[in-house]
């Protein structure tokens, strides 16, 4: 038999390793793995872990309408599959690329397990549309900068035919088998009582989304970014619904989180380092009462602090408050780009690591093509932009107006200078 991992692919429908699977000749048995390395990190009701088992439970029911089921395990990877191995004749595993740096030690680990016992490893790419080295200049290096990246994918894209892999159109091929399914309750888990909104790429959406999406009170985002982040739906269908309703700018932030997926392959030390490595001698204040202040959304920043509440209570903020958030982070309280991006790692639904590191650079000018250092968003001009009649703010904040919202931690202008002699000082 051969073996399809579930991994950032969770649907039955057009999955590229799972129709190579189904074709191969050999019953399949599916499973997915709770990586303990991964889940062990996480509060006991995170709402990703409880959006993830909900996708597990649909490919389970489609699974079982043909008599078929998923098996789900928790524990070591290269634990399981030595088990896994013991128990039966595998011929193959396969599964989809995964291109986060911890995946690609496990999945190195694992590929000299399945060598040392005949076993072919075989990986697909199904969670974007380029990867690795496929868009890059012609000398053969990365890109750096969006635009020319993104004309490039444009290019490259043009040159081929979207597939369709109708995975499931072969579910027969799945073999019966007596594993389990583990429940939430069975990995120490419990079901988040943050609830994860569907997403919505509806064409009123889309057709309006250059004109609205910038404007958080309307929430006129599709947030699709978890489903694409767990594989809940195909980045291809995505892609093609893009050019159905030729909206650029849709299309934009498809090839946005490919651009950041292939700075985070090229260059993995951004986890931790900053991409132009001067920024790495920034003396951040990283005062950890004023931190804590921006983690709770009171700093007496209204549009700092009503996206701040919108993702405590939500695990979703707006993208241009995030933007907003960042820079006030990095800029007024010049505190560690790296704290921010630790915390939207733990609280953002859609979090994806190549994206979160991307970004928060961005917003700390360390990055690639990075906003240079003396932009400084000034929060209250923002609200003028984005937010003029206090929708948003005062939706998420209920006492603003009166003397129990906080007077704000920093003066802007007195932090905006500071900012700009610390950068200076660092970086020239």
């Amino acid at each position: 038999m051969n073996i399809f991992w579930f991994r950032r692919d969770l649907r039955l429908e057009d999955n590229v390793g799972l129709f190579h699977a189904l074709n191969s000749g050999e019953e399949v048995l599916p499973i997915f793995i709770f990586d303990e390395s991964i889940v062990f990190q996480l509060p006991k009701n995170d709402a990703r872990v409880t959006f993830i088992h909900q996708q597990l439970e649909k490919i389970q029911d489609q699974l079982k309408s043909s008599g078929k089921s998923l098996a789900v395990f928790h524990g070591n990877p290269l634990e399981i599959f030595t088990k896994l191995i013991s128990e039966n004749k595998i011929h193959a595993i396969y599964t989809n690329h995964d291109y986060e740096p911890y995946a690609r030690k496990r999945d190195l680990e694992l590929y000299h397990l399945f060598k040392e016992n005949t076993i072919e490893f075989k990986t697909s790419k199904d969670q974007v549309i380029f990867e690795k080295s496929e868009v890059v200049k012609e000398d053969g290096t990365p890109y750096v900068v969006y635009t020319p990246y993104s004309n490039k994918w444009k290019y490259n894209f043009s040159q081929i035919a979207l597939k369709n892999y109708n995975s499931e159109d072969y579910l027969e091929k799945i073999k019966f088998h007596s594993y389990p399914f583990l429940s939430l309750t069975d990995i120490g888990f419990t079901i988040s009582s943050i609830k994860v909104p569907g997403y919505d790429i509806s064409d009123s959406l889309i057709d309006n989304y250059e004109a609205t999406r910038n404007f958080p009170a309307l929430d006129q985002t599709s947030h699709l970014g978890i489903y694409l982040r767990f594989g809940a739906v195909s980045i291809r269908k995505m892609i093609s619904k893009a050019l159905e309703s030729n909206n650029e700018t849709f299309l934009k932030e498809l090839i946005w989180r490919e651009f950041f997926m292939q700075i985070l392959w090229h260059f993995p030390h951004t986890v931790n380092s900053s991409f132009r490595p001067k920024y790495d001698a920034i003396l951040w204040n990283n005062n950890e009462d004023l931190f804590q202040k921006w983690c709770d959304g009171k700093t007496g920043y209204p549009f700092v602090d009503a996206g701040m509440r919108e993702l405590n209570t939500t695990g979703h903020m707006h993208n241009r408050v995030r933007m907003i958030v960042a820079s006030f982070l990095c800029k007024h309280l010049l505190i560690d780009w790296r704290w921010g991006e630790t915390y939207f790692a733990i609280k953002l639904l859609d979090y994806e690591q190549s994206s979160n590191v991307g970004n928060w650079q961005w917003a700390a000018g360390s990055g690639v093509d990075a906003a240079p250092y003396f932009r400084i968003f000034n929060p209250s001009e923002q609200i003028k932009k984005f937010d003029k009649e206090l929708v948003y703010i005062k939706k998420w904040i209920l006492e603003f107006g009166t003397s129990a919202y906080p007077e704000p931690i920093v003066d802007h202008k007195e932090a905006r200078e500071k900012c700009l002699r610390v950068y200076k000082d660092a970086v020239g």
